[in-house]
């Protein structure tokens, strides 16, 4: 049967708000089609989502008010279940939008992204702020008769009640009035930031002139060098793209000193080259108008605020962690570090490693000490036997089965859909939407997104959530090979799918990964364990030429080999987190970007020979919206909480113990934001976690740590 694929036309043609607006936009009419309705992306185009906001944000203002208004006693039925069934309209223009952001933001998008940011901010304040609406939630939160509910329903009470609380609800008229005045300017600057931050990773490239630009550099690297300069219509021999999947491979097998200087500093230096997509004034003003949004919000600095319902609480908590695990860290990194300079020594190389020899001369250390060649290595990691290898752990852990299908609409010829089930019952569960490649246009990263949340509130309502990344696309009929570290974030972002396709709740707003900031994480990481289990590796490790599985010696030297370089990526992404803390502790102490990194890092003796893994005028996660901001903490907290977990299966019949797996399901992936997640990982692992796994995982365990 031939494949059919409908793409989403990119159309710069402007229609009229008239012609757009109400019933005559696609993007207003209810999902329709099979699973329960399924994004028209056949039907959509860039001019019709400023009307269908125009649209959707007033009917979402007018259901708000309604429920504002009810003269009726508030009950859980009249208001919060009302709550949850109101603004369905606007949530799927919304999921459209995102779309267009992160997936397919041209240069007809931009403008309507700098111009909607401000006017959805603004709709945000108007709901947290309805005075009405909060004292409805208000008396349902300290109503005796609470305890009559459900406990899910309780949890949802006190969800929207501390959301409300959070954002200023409790506030004067003029002090809320200053704090949405406050959000809307950050949206702006949100927009300016990622847009900038797009622009150089779009636009900026190193040239490989002659034959020997290449020398060192794997075969699938050469020619994607060769299509991207092709791409950009270069008369060059190829090119290295401004994106983490052109320049970490470069960075690691390039011979060239020069050129990896050269690339490097295109990287590091994005949103930092004094040009018009500096981002530094962007992000100065981003952090004074945070620090004033706290103050207003009675909190000292934008973390207190951010952390007052996180699991950690305070910042305080986050940085005692982070020390904990930086000084080990650090302690490890000065020791690869010398066994990489005696090969340079040896060599006769009259130079100091720099941060742009880290990867290159690392990977010399890897195959001097492990015997382990990661060109070697990739040629058994096909990108899509790999996504055959995350089908197959969900199924052995979640009972879940993958059935690709075409009879639905994508954005994008690369966007392929599967329809998702139990394996036993056959029932579905929902649609999984990959879109592995990088394009123009595309932010840079790998992330997960839900399109609809599972729902079981009225009838059942099937989740539809997708995975997108950017590996470099292959030539016709050639296999995409990835690296380690990029199978690893495949099967990471797969958790974060997961998360989502396993929620059995109730409410739509608990759903799947809708928990707190630095447990979101945590079912992604746990998931990444299972790449490097032996029965993934056998079944799905296979060659790209030859189809054999890959060697068991080699899964040995992996093995062997699994806290390699542990000291570099912890460094680089602790040094992120500290960074981005201390950002938002200084209050509104006006800083200098570029001064405020170096004395930072100084104070905290930063290896010369790394960078952090985001740069402050590249930091997306912090600087783009508030998701991250004071959070990107998270990662290491939550990989406390994963590694720990993970010894759940390790301590029991191994990987793929199913009593365990249960648990993993019932107290973690089905149950979202139903429970404190504290209660739900003691219910798990009969405990709270201990930081003495992650020290195990990461080969710091010589080191005398206090779990925090």
């Amino acid at each position: 049967m031939k494949k059919i694929i409908t793409v989403l036309m990119i159309s710069s043609t402007i229609l009229s708000v008239s012609a757009q607006g109400g019933s005559n936009n696609p993007l207003l009419k209810k999902w329709i089609g099979p699973y329960g309705g399924v994004p028209a992306f056949n039907e959509y185009n860039i001019s019709q989502i400023k009307p269908a906001f125009d649209v959707a944000i007033k009917e979402r203002l007018d259901e708000i008010d309604a429920i504002a208004n009810n003269p009726k006693a508030a009950t859980f039925e009249n208001t919060i279940a009302q709550m949850e069934r109101s603004g369905k309209d606007f949530k799927r223009v919304m999921t459209v939008y995102g779309i267009y952001s992160s997936n397919m933001n041209s240069p007809e998008f931009g403008p309507i992204e700098r111009e909607m940011g401000p006017i959805l901010a603004s709709l945000s304040s108007k709901i947290y702020q309805n005075k009405k609406l909060f004292k409805r939630i208000e008396g349902l939160y300290n109503s005796p008769d609470k305890g009559k509910l459900s406990t899910e329903q309780q949890r949802l009470i006190w969800l929207n009640y501390t959301n409300f609380v959070k954002e200023g609800a409790n506030l004067d008229p003029e002090a809320k009035e200053k704090v949405a005045q406050i959000n809307s300017e950050l949206a702006g600057y949100f927009s300016k930031f990622s847009q900038n931050l797009l622009a150089e990773e779009n636009n900026q490239y190193v040239a490989l002139i002659n034959q020997g630009d290449f020398d060192g550099l794997p075969e699938g690297l050469k020619k994607a060098a060769m299509a991207q300069a092709k791409e950009r219509n270069l008369s060059v021999l190829g090119a290295i793209g401004n994106t983490r999947s052109f320049v970490d491979p470069f960075l690691t097998f390039s011979t060239n000193r020069e050129l990896r200087a050269k690339v490097w500093s295109m990287y590091v230096k994005r949103g930092d080259n004094d040009n018009e997509f500096d981002n530094k004034s962007t992000l100065v003003k981003t952090l004074q108008l945070r620090a004033k949004k706290a103050k207003l919000l009675g909190f000292p600095t934008f973390a207190h605020w951010n952390l007052s319902n996180k699991m950690a609480k305070t910042p305080e908590r986050t940085m005692d962690l982070m020390m904990s695990v930086w000084e080990p860290a650090v302690a490890q990194v000065h020791k690869d570090v010398a066994a990489m300079q005696e090969i340079v020594d040896a060599e006769g190389g009259n130079f100091k490693i720099s941060p742009w020899d880290y990867r290159y001369y690392s990977e010399k250390v890897r195959k001097e000490k492990y015997d382990l060649d990661q060109n070697v290595i990739k040629e058994y990691l096909q990108l899509e036997k790999l996504r055959e290898g995350m089908f197959w752990v969900a199924g052995e852990l979640f009972d879940l089965q993958f059935k690709q299908i075409s009879n639905v609409p994508v954005y994008h010829v690369d966007v392929r859909v599967w329809e998702v089930s139990n394996k036993t019952t056959g029932k579905l569960v929902g649609l999984w939407y990959f879109d592995p490649y990088a394009r123009k246009g595309k932010r840079s990263g790998a992330w997960m997104n839900a399109y609809r949340n599972q729902e079981k509130m009225d009838s059942a309502v099937l989740t539809i959530v997708s995975n997108n990344s950017n590996f470099i696309k292959g030539a016709d009929n050639e296999p995409v090979l990835i690296s380690w570290s990029d199978a690893t974030t495949l099967f990471h972002e797969f958790g974060h799918a997961l998360h989502g396709l396993c929620s059995n709740v109730n409410y739509p707003s608990l759903a799947g990964t809708a928990v707190a900031r630095d447990y979101v994480e945590f079912p992604s990481q746990i998931l990444e364990r299972w790449l490097e289990t032996p029965e993934v590796l056998s079944k799905f490790a296979l060659h790209y030429k030859t189809n054999e599985p890959i060697p068991m010696a080699l899964v040995e030297r992996i093995e062997k080999a699994s806290t390699f370089n542990s000291g570099f990526s912890t460094v680089e992404t602790i040094a992120s987190s500290l960074v981005d803390m201390k950002l938002h502790l200084a209050g509104d102490t006006l800083i200098d970007p570029t001064d405020f990194e170096h004395e930072t890092l100084s104070q905290l003796n930063m290896p010369n020979e790394i960078v952090m893994r985001h740069r402050i005028p590249q930091f997306g996660h912090i600087f783009s919206s508030d998701g991250y901001a004071a959070g990107y903490y998270s990662y290491l907290w939550s990989d406390v909480i994963s590694t720990d977990a993970y010894e759940a299966f390790t301590e029991g019949k191994g990987p793929y113990d199913k009593e365990v797996a249960k648990r993993l399901y019932d107290s973690v992936f089905s149950v979202g934001n139903t429970t404190d997640q504290g209660d739900a990982y003691r219910s798990f692992r009969g405990r709270d976690p201990k930081t003495d796994a992650l020290m195990r995982s990461r080969g710091f365990d010589s080191f005398k740590v206090e779990a925090k």
